[in-house]
Parts: structure tokens; C-alpha cells; sequence
């Protein structure tokens, strides 16, 4: 093998090792900064992508959902309760360059985030409305969150309060304050059918007061169901205008 066709290897083999520096492929839901000589120079992808090896550098990002787990927080409500709170948020990059450029790790920014922002919101609110509007405080949670991962290119798309644990103590009186509910409202219903059938009787009243005939086979009728539904003899007094009026 002749001499001069060495070198010719050698630089065959550089060359191929410098296009596959230059060549970069990106997936749909990938994009990648680059940066010329340190400096930003675009957003490219998806597909193919050349650049120029050692002068420019690319960082590979996602665009895809994160889903991230928020750990149990310790939360004091306004009222007082100590609760145990966790969550899930919803977020994805909407613009790599800032996300890149803005926050040295946007992941681990924006969960520190939701942390914080989850005990602050929380704590502002009784803990009946933590239990019963979970879907106002993700709101406003959400909201907030948003707010503040913009500046970083990141959207928070959706946040959900996942559970909320109370001590033993707490879970025995809301208990008893449920079953004391439940007794009140049942005493109100209780009382408002005696209204209404308080209510029907003096209506009934007035239409039998004016025909004494009535109130007479009213009063028989009574005492028949009053015999029928006892075992034991009954004595009632009879009112002497009644014997009056049937003779008349």
C-alpha cells in the first residue's frame, strides 16, 4: 500500500468523526439551544440538525408533561389544624431558551416552588374550606405557580391536592361534629312536619267547625282507630252536646 494513501485514511476518519459531531437528530417532543461560542444562538429541532462541531454546543430539552409529586407538607390552617397536605402538578416547557438560560434546573425550581406555594396558600384558609374546596385552592394554586414559572419558559398547566391527613384527635371531632350535624337536621325536619301537619289540622278544623254532623262521625272515627290499635279498654269521656245534638 502506497505511503500517501494513509494520510488519505486518516482524514477520512476525522471527517466522519466530525460529521457525526455535527449531526443531531431531535425526536417531535424534543428541542435543542444551541449556543455559538458560549453565546445563544437558536432553538432548532425537530429533525435533523447540523452544527458546527467544537465552536457550537447544544443542550437537549423536553417538551413534554412532568408530572411531579409534591411531599407531604406540614400545614397550619387559619383556624388552627395542623394537616399533613400533598399534591401533584402538571407543568411542561413552552420555551426552552428561558428555561435554559433563566434557571440553572427549572425541574427542581419548579418543585421547591410548588412546596412552598402550597403551604403559603393553604394556611390562609379554615380547614372545612381545605376539605371541601379542593377545586377553588388547585385554582389558586395553579395560578400562582404559573405566574411565577414564566419568567423560566415553564407552564403550569394543572395542580392537585391529593390528600390530606389529620391526626386522630381531629378525625373524632369532625366526627362528632358531623353526627351533631346530622341530629340538628334531623330535629328541624322533625319540626317542620309537625308544623305542616299542625298546620293541615286547623285547616281541616274549620271545615268540619261549621257542620256538626261531621265533627261527630269525625270524633266516632277517631275513637275506632284508637280501639282498633290497642288490646286494653279504653275509657273516654263523651261530651254531653253530643247525645244534645244527635237527638236534635
Amino acid at each position: 500500500m502506497s505511503p500517501n494513501v494513509f494520510p488519505l485514511i486518516f482524514l477520512f476518519f476525522i471527517a466522519l468523526w466530525l460529521f457525526f459531531l455535527a449531526v443531531r437528530i431531535f425526536r417531535e417532543y424534543e428541542r435543542g439551544v444551541v449556543f455559538t461560542l458560549g453565546r445563544f444562538s437558536r432553538v432548532a429541532g425537530p429533525g435533523l440538525v447540523l452544527v458546527v462541531p467544537v465552536i457550537q454546543q447544544v443542550v437537549r430539552t423536553d417538551l413534554r408533561t412532568v408530572v411531579d409529586v409534591v411531599p407531604p407538607q406540614d400545614v397550619i390552617t387559619r383556624d388552627n389544624v395542623s394537616v399533613k397536605v400533598n399534591a401533584v402538578i402538571y407543568y411542561r416547557m413552552v420555551d426552552p431558551q428561558r428555561a435554559i438560560i433563566n434557571v440553572a434546573n427549572y425541574m427542581a425550581a419548579t418543585s421547591q416552588l410548588a412546596q412552598t406555594t402550597l403551604r403559603s396558600v393553604l394556611g390562609k384558609h379554615e380547614l372545612d374550606e381545605l376539605l371541601g374546596e379542593r377545586d377553588k385552592l388547585n385554582t389558586d394554586i395553579q395560578s400562582i405557580l404559573d405566574k411565577h414559572t414564566d419568567p423560566w419558559g415553564i407552564k403550569v398547566s394543572n395542580v392537585e391536592i391529593k390528600d390530606v391527613d389529620l391526626n386522630d384527635s381531629m378525625v373524632r371531632a369532625i366526627a362528632r361534629q358531623a353526627e351533631a350535624e346530622r341530629i340538628r337536621r334531623a330535629k328541624i325536619i322533625n319540626a317542620e312536619g309537625e308544623l305542616q301537619a299542625a298546620e293541615k289540622m286547623v285547616e281541616a278544623g274549620k271545615l268540619l267547625a261549621p257542620v256538626p254532623s261531621a265533627m261527630q262521625l269525625r270524633y266516632f272515627e277517631a275513637l275506632h282507630e284508637i280501639a282498633g290499635d290497642r288490646t286494653s279498654t279504653i275509657v273516654f269521656p263523651i261530651p254531653i252536646d253530643l247525645f244534645e245534638k244527635m237527638k236534635g
